[in-house]
């Protein structure tokens, strides 16, 4: 898998954390926030499969949004007891359960529920709920590169400019008008014929000043999404092994957003010449005439500080990954 930093039965190194026991209990955190009914079906599922396994398990409660402090649970549960924490959601469910785990050094379980779910596809794992329990039953913890942007996990993606904006703008236009994906799209292509800024940011990239003047700036840590839109392959092949993809986008008439719309939609983005793509280790920006930027990771916008920095993490994330030959093809 590509995100995989090891051996698939790495030996235990000195210093690191002991791997889990195979009867290792598993501490889920399930957000039943949305879709309440189909999560309670998916509930059921999971816990028919750890009990016709004999395997212990207990679900930390979520309260009404705030996921975060459920994670935080479960890994600190996890760390008392060696145990495993287990996300069963959509990306920002696991994107805190990432964070909780790589917080507390414990491994990571997945039950991937979401939209997109890029993470789970990019170390093959199953989008069923019951064979992803099975996999999880069969696992061992391997260590997994992950980004982290002022010291917040990414686990898929991390930007400012643009793509923060169109979030923030498909969030709003949902709220109001509901959650169809076409009202989503078409919110989505509004915001983006009718950006006009443009960020001019101080930047330090692998130990090297820039000055960077673009409409957004895109750091990826998962080739499915990388593949999927077209990047060059010798980008491509070196994300999740020590760098991430970095892709500066230029302000440009409403044309050429069309046409960069359409190549992302068939996978040829990795042609348009406005675009820059290029591996990276690390990137700091900074601005004369800003404290703050909205950053979107994973999905997720917030404000941050400036400077904001955005790197590979120096320690990997452990996530429970099925015998290689047991993996799904990325796709």
């Amino acid at each position: 898998m590509s995100a995989v930093l090891s051996d698939p039965h790495p030996e235990q190194a000195p210093g690191e954390p002991p791997s889990p026991h195979p009867d290792a209990e598993l501490f889920i955190v399930m957000n039943q926030a949305s879709g309440a009914s189909e999560k309670d079906e998916v509930r059921e599922a999971v816990e028919a499969e750890l009990k016709a396994a004999g395997r212990r398990y207990r679900f930390v409660p979520v309260q009404p949004g705030d996921v975060v402090s459920a994670c935080l649970q479960a890994a600190r549960l996890a760390r008392e007891h060696g145990g495993i924490v287990v996300a069963s959601g959509g990306d920002g469910t696991i994107n805190a359960a990432a964070q909780a785990a790589l917080s507390h050094d414990c491994p990571l379980g997945l039950i991937a529920q979401g939209t997109f779910n890029l993470f789970a596809r990019d170390l093959g794992l199953s989008l069923e709920p019951v064979e992803a329990t099975r996999m999880l039953l069969r696992a061992r913890p391997e260590p997994v590169q992950v980004g982290l942007v002022n010291e917040h996990v990414f686990l898929v993606n991390a930007s400012v400019g643009l793509y923060p904006k169109l979030l923030a703008d498909r969030e709003e236009v949902k709220n109001r008008l509901g959650r169809r994906r076409w009202i989503a799209m078409l919110s989505a292509l509004k915001s983006l014929l009718e950006w006009r800024m443009q960020l001019v940011l101080d930047a330090e990239m692998d130990g090297e000043l820039a000055k960077l003047r673009t409409a957004s700036v895109f750091l990826c840590n998962n080739r499915v999404q990388l593949e999927r839109i077209g990047i060059q392959g010798y980008v491509v092949e070196q994300v999740g092994h020590g760098r991430i993809a970095c892709l500066l986008l230029p302000n440009m008439p409403w044309w050429a957003k069309l046409r960069m719309v359409v190549a992302t939609a068939i996978g040829t983005l990795g042609d348009e010449r406005r675009l820059q793509s290029f591996p990276i280790r690390s990137l700091t920006v900074a601005a004369r005439n800003a404290r703050r930027l909205k950053v979107a990771t994973d999905g997720e916008v917030q404000w941050m500080q400036l400077p904001i920095r955005f790197a590979v993490s120096p320690r990997a994330l452990r996530v429970m990954l099925p015998p290689v030959e047991e993996r799904l093809p990325p796709k």
